[in-house]
């Protein structure tokens, strides 16, 4: 069930029995990857596979198996919608406006909801294009409310360090760096172990990880996912290092890690451009990890004062 519930949130499509399958990107393999790890820690099999195409399967056939499993989303979505509009409604009629934070609340969890759907609709269905629009129209509406606010969620809590006790260390994460992999080192190198050096180790060879070593943003790592933090997070909340432009940065990371727009940070998907053209061109992972740094030194210091 649990495995169910990741391919299911990550927008798979069941083709036969116990086979998924995903349009294949970085961001899919590397889930993948995280998903096998965890069947083998439950004591399970799994196993995938990239391939160009299904034999006795249009590639408009695929497609249109996405779309379907994307507009019966929708359309749960919709049936929420459709209450919150007869609900604003009913206020621009005349009505008095009772519980405004419940109205902005039963909003945020359908925006929440349309953006988990939107993320996954690999194919840009009709249905997400037309609630889109409805979803705007209500955003409007309710601006035009007194006292509308988002609700703020519990941070997960994270134990304290003290960088004073991870000087010079080897720092080991999974091959192919990205975003938040390459946040952290840079972050790592910056404020936390200014003589760090970074190794790479692939999943099915965590056992082989010097014990001296410090695994991050990898299963079962000394710092890795926190709750809804992504990696980067996590090491600015145990190691707490006090400049305030790591929060705007920490807001792109998040958002460009997590893919649920917690932020909408707007330099996000032109960031994601940058590091998707390193890890393409990079000659080994030390250099993409390298070249990810470094634009990461060039967003703090553009947002610095």
């Amino acid at each position: 069930m649990k495995v169910w519930r990741r391919l299911n949130k990550a927008g798979a499509v069941q083709l036969k029995g116990a086979v998924y399958i995903l349009p294949f990107n970085d961001e899919h393999y590397e889930l993948l990857q995280w998903l096998v790890t965890e069947i083998a820690e439950m004591r399970g099999e799994g196993a995938f596979a990239r391939i160009e195409n299904i034999d006795t399967m249009k590639d408009s056939e695929v497609i249109a198996l996405f779309n379907r499993q994307r507009a019966d989303d929708y359309a749960i979505a919709g049936k929420a919608l459709d209450d919150l509009e007869r609900r604003l409604g009913s206020i621009r009629k005349g009505a008095k406006a009772q519980n405004i934070k419940e109205i902005s609340e039963q909003f945020n969890r359908i925006r929440r909801d349309f953006d988990d759907i939107q993320r996954v609709d690999f194919f840009s269905s009709q249905e997400g294009v037309s609630l889109s629009e409805r979803i705007r129209r209500a955003q409007a509406a309710l601006k035009t409310l007194p006292g509308v606010n988002d609700t703020k969620e519990t941070p997960a809590p994270i134990a304290q360090r003290k960088a004073g006790d991870y000087q010079g260390k080897v720092w080991v994460t999974r091959k192919r760096p990205f975003i938040d992999r390459m946040a952290s080192a840079w972050l790592i190198k910056r404020f936390i172990d200014r003589d760090a050096v970074f190794d790479f180790v692939d999943e099915m060879d965590l056992d082989k990880i010097d014990k001296g070593a410090v695994p991050f943003d990898i299963r079962g790592g000394e710092f890795t996912h926190a709750g809804d933090l992504c990696t980067f997070e996590v090491l600015i909340r145990a190691f707490g290092p006090r400049d305030k432009t790591l929060k705007r940065i920490s807001e792109i990371v998040h958002d460009l890690d997590m893919k649920d727009e917690k932020y909408k940070a707007t330099e996000a998907k032109g960031i994601e451009d940058i590091l998707s053209g390193i890890r393409k061109t990079a000659k080994d992972d030390r250099d993409a990890l390298e070249k990810g740094m470094a634009v990461f030194e060039m967003i703090y210091a553009s947002k610095s004062r």
